[in-house]
Order: C-alpha cells, then structure tokens, then sequence
C-alpha cells in the first residue's frame, strides 16, 4: 500500500479520491462487497489506500476510508465507522481483502 497526503477530513479524501478514478460506491452485504449490482468477493478485492479519521469532539465523527481495486479493475470507495459505532461484520470482510504493498 502507498501512502499519500492524509487529507483533512473524510469529505476531502472521498473527492480526491474521485479524481484519481475512484469513483465507486462500495457497500457491505452480508459476506461482499456489493456496487450496484454487482457484487464482489472479498478475494477479489485490492485495498489501494486506507485513510483514518478520528473524531476530535465527537466519537460518532470516527471513520476510515479505504480506497478499494478489483481485479477486473472497478476503483472504489468504501467509507467505514470505527470504534464505538464500527460494526464487527465490517471488520470480518475488510480483514480478507488484500492490502496493496
């Protein structure tokens, strides 16, 4: 995985993100990641980059971005709560995606 420039809040890096092609919205669905209608195993997922944001006055402000590939090259973004309000089905699927080195 490549690190870039932190960006300063999770709006800024969703819409840089969009400029560099990740213009998909991942979302979870019990065991994939789905896109429209098109779901995707976590086996065939990449993640690209991984940003964290932590929320100065408001834990429920606690978020990560992941920038996500698949193989047959769909770029994307998933944008997760963490702490308190993460959800642990969340964090089984995000562990079987491959990070990028």
């Amino acid at each position: 995985m490549h690190h870039e420039t932190h960006y300063a809040t999770v709006s800024e890096a969703i819409n840089q993100l969009r400029r560099k092609g990740f213009t998909t919205d991942f979302n979870l669905e019990e065991n994939c990641i789905v896109c429209t209608s098109e779901k995707h195993d976590p086996n065939d997922l990449e993640i690209v980059a991984i940003y964290r944001y932590e929320g100065d006055s408001n834990p429920s402000d606690e978020a990560i971005v992941y920038a996500i590939e698949s193989k047959s090259g769909t770029k994307g973004i998933l944008v997760d709560a963490y702490g308190a309000s993460s959800d642990a089905r969340t964090a089984e699927i995000i562990k079987k995606i491959r990070i990028r080195n």
